[in-house]
């Protein structure tokens, strides 16, 4: 059973008090319900969820005022926000030094559906998953911009069934993670065709809306995994990334966004830092750190929605 997602910032206890309600309204009986402790976190997918070796997010990299240096720890990403709900840290971001870190980071930047595959097995490879273990997955962005980019070659209906068959392969993996009792967090891909790239492809081409293409190939890439996962709240959590993103620029000022269309870097990520942003920009403010990559103001909000989807699911 789903609840709000609004319940679960009014504490565990008012979440579980509604359950017991539900279940005894409904003429069910009650028994002990248990939080779900991950003792191993993994992330799996593209750079959206990838921390360098020296601590850096493929955003914008918050700066030590004093000394300069990057502070990875401040204005997380959004793996991160997952793995301190468990009280884990990445190796990658580790400044308080843990012994033996328990978040682990197999996400890779430029990952493509096809290499989440050979994460996994890497991950198992080095001694795969202890009972109670968390993954995420966030992949497939890049898959829609390689198809894009075979457009006008390719027709658009063939690009459209591509990109619906890249989501299933999404699925079949996680179907897999599920299969090593493996709980998992899958997100969808955001709305590529609200990035800045997008606009400018629509602005740069007459002969179709070139924007509008680019969504259509997230929204058939979106429906594959949705429609491939075993969609069963003990085992999955979905967080529709899409549909916010899509809120976001709907309604910017609603989630305290205020330019959604925009990059705010003027330098390639991973090396973008509050000390290379446009005049006016604001990590925190703005949706996109770079042509179609999230700031802390999509990577913050996509965090909230992932650790409300790991709270609320009865893993």
């Amino acid at each position: 059973m789903r609840f709000p997602g609004f319940l679960v910032r009014q504490g565990r206890p008012a979440l579980l008090a509604l359950a017991a309600a539900l279940l005894v309204a409904c003429g069910g009986g009650t028994s002990q319900v248990e939080d779900f402790v991950a003792q191993q976190y993994v992330a799996f997918g593209d750079e959206a969820s990838v921390l360098t070796t020296d601590g850096r997010k493929y955003g914008v990299n918050q700066l030590v005022a004093e000394t300069g240096a990057i502070s990875c720890n401040s204005q997380q990403i959004w793996v991160q926000a997952v793995a301190a709900v468990y009280g884990h840290v990445f190796a990658e971001c580790n400044p308080d030094a843990v012994v033996d870190p328990k978040a682990r980071m197999r996400a890779a930047v430029g990952a493509r559906v096809a290499d989440f595959t050979a994460q996994i097995d890497t991950h198992i490879a080095a001694g795969g998953f202890p009972a109670s273990s968390l993954a995420t997955v966030l992949v497939g962005g890049h898959d829609v911009l390689d198809l894009y980019a075979e457009f006008p070659t390719r027709s658009r209906a063939d690009l459209l069934d591509a990109a619906r068959e890249r989501g299933r392969a999404v699925g079949v993996q996680v179907n897999r993670l599920i299969g090593l009792d493996v709980r998992v967090i899958v997100s969808t891909v955001p709305d590529q065709g609200l990035t800045p790239y997008a606009l400018a492809q629509k602005a740069a081409f007459t002969d179709t809306d070139r924007a509008k293409l680019i969504s259509e190939l997230t929204t058939e890439l979106n429906a594959g995994i949705r429609t491939t996962i075993l969609n069963d709240g003990r085992f999955v959590g979905l967080v529709l990334a899409d549909e916010m993103v899509q809120a976001m620029v709907k309604s910017p000022g609603s989630f305290g966004l205020g330019n959604v269309t925009a990059e705010a870097c003027t330098v390639a990520l991973p090396n973008c830092s509050t000390a290379t942003l446009v005049s006016g920009a604001d990590p925190a403010t703005w949706l996109w750190a770079d042509a179609t990559r999230m700031a802390f103001g999509g990577q913050s909000r996509l965090g909230v929605l992932a650790v409300s989807r790991a709270r609320q699911n009865p893993f």
